[in-house]
């Protein structure tokens, strides 16, 4: 059985010190509650990094970055490392969202090198995949998710994919508003694990999580979760607010 995974994408939102009190918050609604079997991230900008770490420090919540450069070092003005990132003491990372391949030229190569780098760095890669809405309108949905499984996790190893966490963004669900309805979330992740099976193995597929990024909201994530091959999901805007955050938790909380 794989441990539901909330992950909060506060994108470019939050201070270090606006950070610091989030954790505090929501700290205190996950250890009133006692809420167990979840596992739960959030993703600050990397100015906020450290701070989230140190906040965070003896609880439940794990840390990660929301990108980073596939070199360890070098003249590339403006970028991060994973090294970096792990010597701020996060230890996960958000590769190839759907808003860094769309505003920002990230490709199925450069995930690649991403997620190569951030395994040998020690962290742990939360890969993103999926459609936009023309490619769903044109039925593509599940020939995109082919191939962007296929090259953006070339030469991982079964033993490297058990350990890696694969978020499906349907990328006409996210900041939109609208959202994949359960079943075709459902139907997508299924697809995605039949390939990971395929590709990789039965034992990696059933230890890999695959989340749901689109629009998750607190009354949408009982539905979504309910389906076998939904671990979790990716949230964005409704990560931002302590309570909207926890209320989504909790409702993971019931798989």
């Amino acid at each position: 059985m794989r441990t539901p995974l909330i992950a909060g994408n506060f994108k470019m939102f939050k201070t270090a010190a606006e950070t610091v009190t989030y954790v505090k918050d929501l700290r205190g609604l996950i250890t009133a509650s006692k809420v167990f079997g979840v596992d739960v991230v959030i993703a600050p900008p990397f100015t906020s990094l450290s701070a989230a770490v140190d906040a965070a420090a003896g609880s439940v919540i794990g840390v990660a970055a929301q990108n980073l450069h596939w070199e360890r070092e070098g003249a590339f003005t403006g970028e991060v490392s994973a090294a970096m990132v792990h010597a701020t003491g996060a230890r996960l990372v958000i590769i190839g969202h759907s808003e860094r391949r769309t505003l920002f030229g990230d490709t199925n190569e450069t995930v690649n090198k991403k997620t190569h780098a951030a395994i040998t760095g020690g962290l742990v890669p939360i890969v993103c995949v999926g459609e936009t809405l023309d490619q769903r309108d044109r039925n593509e949905t599940m020939a995109v998710l082919d191939k962007q499984i296929k090259e953006s996790l070339d030469r991982v190893t079964g033993e490297q994919l058990s350990r890696i966490v694969i978020a499906y963004e349907p990328v006409w669900a996210i900041g939109t508003g609208r959202n994949a309805t359960p079943a075709q979330a459902g139907e997508a992740h299924f697809h995605i694990r039949q390939r990971l099976k395929q590709w990789f193995g039965l034992d990696a597929s059933e230890k890999c999580r695959v989340l749901y990024g689109g629009s998750v909201k607190p009354d949408n994530i009982a539905k979504l979760i309910a389906e076998p091959d939904v671990d979790g999901a990716l949230v964005g805007g409704a990560s931002l607010d302590p309570k909207s955050f926890f209320a989504i938790i909790t409702g993971a909380a019931a798989k």
